[in-house]
């Protein structure tokens, strides 16, 4: 199945760079572009990718309202890409409340092309594109900066078994499945089993959300 993206950044030669290089490969398809949150919303409407690379600093509207936007469930039935924010080290609080406004992930303008092409195919298979160690690190510095308002754990929290709730925590210090697996001793089925019903239970999109959660309710501490 052949993937459908658009590309939102106000730099042209940026769409034109990213759009040629997506182009090259058999399983993705560049549907449109847009130089603004604004544009990215019409061009959405009227092609219905499955993938939006979103850039964060934007005129007219950023990438963070376009993200809100697309990804609302205020509408229902109303088409939701997976959005994939593109920034730059120095926008580290755009790309938490990204998170938290359902983005699956973000990648560095900069990144070498085999990983936008990868992250692309990753987001589009529904997965969360959470590089380890500098997704972590990003959560972690915001949420002890400027942090959300603090839900009660016991209540967002108590529909896991103890289980799921310590494979919640390793998600969010930033653990592979396979590390998962390992330092439980699970096989690595069971844990994306349990992964999919951390994400049913709790109401999330994707292991980014569940990143974002188990610092907002306090299950992990930034720092820690």
């Amino acid at each position: 199945m052949t993937i459908r993206v658009i590309i939102v950044d106000d730099q042209a030669m940026v769409r034109a760079g990213f759009a040629a290089l997506l182009n090259a490969q058999s399983d993705i398809d560049v549907v449109g572009d847009a130089a603004d949150g604004a544009q990215a919303l019409e061009v959405t409407g009227r092609t219905h990718p499955d993938v939006v690379l979103m850039d964060v600093r934007m005129p007219v509207m950023d990438g963070l309202e376009a993200a809100r936007r697309l990804l609302s469930p205020a509408v229902p039935g109303a088409h939701r890409p997976k959005v994939l924010m593109l920034t730059t080290f120095d926008v580290d609080d755009y790309v938490y409340e990204a998170l938290r406004a359902g983005a699956s992930g973000f990648l560095l303008k900069d990144a070498p092309p085999a990983d936008l092409i990868a992250a692309v195919r990753v987001v589009a298979a529904g997965e969360a594109l959470l590089a380890p160690s500098v997704t972590r690190r990003l959560i972690e510095d915001f949420a002890r900066t400027r942090p959300a308002k603090r839900r009660d754990p016991k209540v967002r929290l108590n529909g896991l078994t103890p289980r799921e709730t310590e494979v919640l925590e390793l998600i969010a210090r930033g653990q592979s499945n396979q590390e998962i697996a390992a330092g439980l001793v699970l096989a690595e089925q069971t844990v994306k089993t349990h992964i999919g019903r951390i994400l049913a239970k709790l109401d999330l999109r994707d292991r980014a959300q569940a990143v974002v959660l188990a610092y907002e309710s306090g299950l992990v501490t930034p720092g820690q």
